[in-house]
């Protein structure tokens, strides 16, 4: 297989769900996912950190490259709404301020387009009382956070399910998705 063949084979979004540590595990347990990067996004400064995304106007989001033989960008649209409440523009569960906003980032109109089908989907469900206030927008450079942000779900499964439950994250998704 060439270089070219395989890079045809991958494709990538980019998703912000609150903490991203919280996103992360449920896009790697999905056939197709290659890899899923936690980082920061959508702010002006180069090369922010856990201490400088949040002055630099950045918030915490996933990398998600994929192969869309395997899985389609609407099935990972469809895992993204179930691990946010996308009502809340004020941060997400315990995790307040525009660094943990919710957004979904677009590289090409075919994404923007299914993004904004999806969106108009859930709202027609009825499934949230408020309105869906989740942005759809370009996607801007990425960066990808420090080497312990990464897997966190792996290199500390205990505390990152006891900060799942704490923040609130896990009852909220479990009462309003048990019904499906």
């Amino acid at each position: 297989m060439t270089m070219q063949t395989n890079a045809l084979l991958q494709a990538k979004t980019m998703f912000a769900g609150g903490c991203f540590w919280c996103m992360e595990a449920p896009f790697e347990k999905i056939t197709g996912v290659k890899d899923v990067v936690a980082g920061y996004a959508g702010g002006t400064t180069a090369n922010p950190t856990y201490e400088s995304y949040g002055p630099g106007g950045h918030i915490e989001v996933v990398e998600v490259t994929y192969d869309p033989a395997m899985v389609t960008y609407e099935q990972l649209l469809g895992v993204f709404w179930k691990q946010i409440d996308p009502t809340d523009e004020g941060g997400q569960f315990v995790d307040r301020g525009y660094g943990y906003s919710t957004a979904i980032f677009y590289y090409d109109e075919a994404q923007r387009v299914a993004a904004e089908k999806s969106k108009k989907q859930l709202n027609q469900q009825s499934i949230f009382t408020e309105s869906i206030v989740t942005p759809i927008l370009p996607a801007p450079d990425f960066y990808p956070a420090e080497d312990y942000h990464q897997d966190y779900h792996l290199k500390s499964p205990t505390r990152y399910k006891m900060y799942r439950f704490g923040s609130g994250r896990e009852n909220f998704l479990k009462r309003i998705w048990s019904k499906e």
